[in-house]
């Protein structure tokens, strides 16, 4: 095994040093307090005096905790946009023995051409005994590319224009507590793909063959064998606990795919909790390894920085900015309570995003980045925050803005 497998292997199992770590707490959420917990929800209703809806009959059980934000902010490809995030948390079980399952549906658009409909579940049924998840999107994405490798300058930055459809489905079933495995489809159409600026073709720019000819479509389709490990009870906002997700994926023509290319994707966190009481005080760790082999992967499925599971990682970075045959990546966050209620709260975070050179296949350049946040209460039944964050890099700098965590 090569020292930069082997590097990217110990960056990713980094959390696992603290897995046994308040072992006792795992997927728990704090203790109560006597301090009455507030969202903006009460925020608003108190400023315009509303009073709070008596209690219903429906089963707790039953109930689905919605969150709303419009907002305009930028997005990869450069420019803004209007985005509309929701998400629904809701359980279809016991508390005690079911997590929060959670949708979210985040449209956007601009005036210059993009547009995005993703829509994104996970949902956990009746004691965990199963859990499925979902990743649709149709989207018309502009964006930005810098060929592959971890060294490439910025003079090297080329428009792309193609549309995007994803469908990712995934079922795994509990084989003993907290762990899960199971089976799910993957497929990922790039339609028309473009440089900006017609006199630079992306096959010489990236000096990549597969799925760089100017107007290539490219189709990827196959299966994946799925392995996690979860003891988190919220995904939104996990409390102290710790993730462990294993992805094997299987392309190959029998189902459509262009190309026979394989690629394994190992994403571990964990959170620790450093003080227990009314206020947040957490120390969150996250990594993943990503790896693609077999020939023939297109360069818009090879790893990249921002394109993890759920488009959250490399804050304070270009998405795409880095990009390769395998990616390590690993973030450490500082989460802590404000106030007392839990309406408000900050997070102060730093990343390091390392692909290999296409040349050598070996990681030699790491690309840090760090910045700080503030969380807002927006719902909290589902303990969904509303998050902005800013982050700095060599060069970039960017304010996000979601709902929930970053992990």
């Amino acid at each position: 095994m090569g020292k930069g497998i082997r590097f990217a292997l110990l960056i990713s199992l980094l959390p696992l040093g603290v897995f046994a770590q308040n072992g006792g707490s795992f997927g728990v959420a704090p203790k109560s307090d006597t301090v009455p917990q507030k969202d903006l929800t009460d925020v608003i209703g108190a400023f315009f005096k509303m009073k709070a809806k008596p209690a219903t009959s429906m089963s707790s059980d039953s109930k689905v905790y919605f969150s709303f934000l419009p907002t305009a902010t930028s997005v990869p490809g450069g420019g803004k946009a209007f985005i509309t995030s929701t998400t629904a948390g809701f359980y279809l079980g016991d508390r005690e023995t079911t997590n929060l399952s959670n949708v979210s549906f985040t449209p956007y658009f601009n005036l210059q051409g993009r547009f995005g409909l993703p829509l994104r579940s996970s949902i956990w049924l009746k004691n965990n005994k199963w859990f499925i998840a979902g990743d649709t999107r149709l989207m018309v994405y502009p964006q930005d590319t810098w060929g592959l490798g971890g060294d490439q300058p910025e003079e090297n930055k080329t428009g792309l224009d193609y549309k995007y459809v994803r469908f990712y489905q995934s079922v795994l079933r509990r084989i003993k507590p907290y762990f899960l495995a199971g089976f799910g489809y993957a497929m990922d159409y790039h339609i028309r793909i473009n440089t900006k600026d017609q006199e630079a073709n992306l096959q010489d720019v990236s000096d990549y063959t597969f799925g760089t000819a100017p107007g290539q479509n490219s189709f990827s389709s196959g299966v994946t064998f799925n392995l996690l490990y979860d003891t988190r009870n919220n995904s939104i906002n996990p409390m102290p606990g710790c993730y462990a997700n294993f992805i094997y994926r299987y392309n190959t023509p029998a189902l459509g795919s262009n190309r026979t290319w394989q690629s394994v994707y190992l994403d571990m966190r964990k959170y620790v909790a450093l003080s227990h009481g009314p206020v947040q005080n957490t120390l969150a760790f996250w990594s993943y390894y990503w790896s693609t082999f077999g020939g023939g992967t297109p360069y818009l499925s090879l790893p990249s920085i921002g394109w993890d599971v759920y488009n959250r990682s490399g804050r304070g970075i270009e998405q795409n900015r880095y990009r390769g045959s395998r990616l390590a990546y690993f973030e450490t966050e500082y989460r802590r309570g404000i106030t007392r209620n839990g309406l408000l709260g900050f997070v102060l975070f730093a990343n390091t995003t390392s692909v290999t050179e296409p040349e050598t296949n070996k990681f030699k350049y790491f690309h840090p980045a760090g910045g700080a946040g503030l969380r807002i209460k927006f719902n909290k039944k589902s303990n969904t925050n509303i998050a902005i964050d800013y982050g700095v890099s060599k060069g970039f700098s960017s304010i996000r803005l979601n709902l929930g965590e970053a992990f």
